[in-house]
């Protein structure tokens, strides 16, 4: 029987496949309690409906961009003075859920507001996540609103595949946001 009875096994899969599955989402979730907790500035996690959402908040920072097969340029962040990384896992197993679109949005205590804005996939070699540099009026106390589209990939198994069908939103309130390069 699986750890977690939501999740039976079907014709997709067996035991030993739910319980490699649970293996890869607890290391996932270790990665990114690690980096909420101990790389990041800040960081913090909530669960909704099928998604658990994770974020953290760093100073902005530059990222390789493929120019052309084989060819890469190393953009600097310019004006970006934030980044804000979003982890999308299955709230049951825990593994990354890739193909959303995340929507995030900062919110000051004065009321401004940066964003909305998309945050694409970034590969990371620690952490699969959505994220992106942003420029922030500075240092400071934010609300961070998290919008999570449904990915549009197929799904396998008739028990267990009807997941992800929804749109989910989270709000980490009085989040201190730590700016720079």
């Amino acid at each position: 029987m699986p750890d977690n009875p939501e999740k039976q096994t079907s014709d997709e899969v067996d035991q030993t496949q739910l319980d490699l599955a649970e293996k890869a989402g607890d290391a996932y979730r270790e990665a990114l309690d690690y980096m909420a907790n101990e790389v990041a500035h800040t960081g913090d996690k909530q669960e909704t409906g099928d998604y658990l959402v994770g974020f953290a908040q760093e100073e902005a920072e530059g990222m390789y961009v493929l120019k052309d097969e084989g060819q890469f340029e190393f953009v600097e962040p310019d004006d970006a003075n934030c980044h804000l990384e979003v982890a999308v896992c299955d709230a049951d197993d825990g593994r990354f859920v890739p193909g959303c679109t995340v929507i995030a949005t900062l919110t000051g205590e004065d009321g401004e507001r940066v964003g909305p804005t998309r945050l694409p996939l970034l590969w990371h070699p620690g952490l699969y996540h959505y994220g992106k540099n942003l420029d922030v009026p500075g240092d400071g106390t934010y609300d961070i609103d998290v919008r999570v589209e449904p990915p549009t990939f197929k799904r396998h198994d008739e028990q267990n595949g009807d997941r992800y069908g929804e749109p989910a939103e989270v709000t980490f309130e009085n989040v201190d946001v730590e700016t720079g390069q």
